[in-house]
């Protein structure tokens, strides 16, 4: 049975866990609203209308990828594919190639970020793999000017962060969808979230505070993990609504 990421790969580990997965998806939610091309994910009106809905949903179909055999990961990429070609014809234009890069770009990211705040730090062996998982995903897609090495990644990852981004009205407006959605407490931890994991040039644009305040916690979070506490507090930090969509986040590697 081939499996599309290696049964003793990083990439599994990292996307097993409810929490790294969560900080991946806050760091994206960050970045998706300075995004250029961010009036593409307000077309269909599904994202500001439930933006939590949407991470889990976005969140399935990852993992859906990231711990299937090879058949059934091709496939569910291929459906990610067709997903988005429907809401090109339906707009009557074509998505950026380099907005699908800059989507492809953020997971590869926040994955190595978020596993580093909650964990430890990657090698350079680890975080090509990650590249080379996420990079796979977009050479199935059929994206056009994918780097090919995690080298040529670093270069072109600056470059998107650098002029792809601007803090617009869109921007504004989804922040408030998070307010509105999470309630103040749990926005401000989201907030929080975003200054652990989000590239400098992130931060400067969404005025993030620079003072990382939820950084002494994080040690106290992973006692409550070694304790089994852990779902107790994942569950205090996001709707009832949502608690077995959590648990679901939770993958046996």
């Amino acid at each position: 049975m081939e499996l599309f990421v290696a049964k003793h790969s990083i990439v599994r580990e990292i996307w097993g866990k409810s929490d790294t997965t969560l900080f991946i998806f806050a760091g994206a939610a960050a970045e998706f609203a300075l995004n250029n091309a961010v009036d593409w994910l307000y077309f269909t009106g599904r994202l500001p209308a439930d933006p939590l809905g949407r991470l889990f949903s976005t969140v399935t179909y990852a993992q859906q990828i990231v711990f299937s055999e090879q058949a059934a990961a091709l496939k569910a990429i291929d459906k990610i594919a067709a997903i988005h070609q429907g809401v090109e014809a339906a707009r009557g234009a074509q998505i950026p190639d380099w907005a699908y890069r800059d989507v492809l770009f953020m997971l590869i990211d926040y994955s190595i970020r978020s596993y580093e705040v909650l964990e430890r730090k990657l090698t350079d062996l680890e975080k090509k793999e990650v590249f080379d998982v996420f990079y796979r995903v977009g050479h199935r897609m059929g994206i056009a000017g994918l780097p090919t090495t995690y080298v040529d990644w670093l270069t072109m990852r600056a470059d998107h962060l650098q002029h792809n981004m601007i803090n617009s009205h869109f921007t504004i407006d989804l922040f408030k969808q998070y307010r509105k959605h999470l309630g103040l407490l749990r926005y401000l931890l989201l907030k929080q979230v975003q200054v652990l994991v989000t590239p400098n040039r992130v931060k400067q644009l969404l005025n993030l505070n620079q003072l990382p305040l939820l950084k002494p916690v994080i040690a106290l979070y992973k006692l409550s993990r070694k304790l089994r506490l852990d779902k107790l507090v994942k569950e205090a930090i996001l709707p009832a609504q949502y608690k077995a969509q959590i648990r679901d986040l939770d993958v046996s590697v």
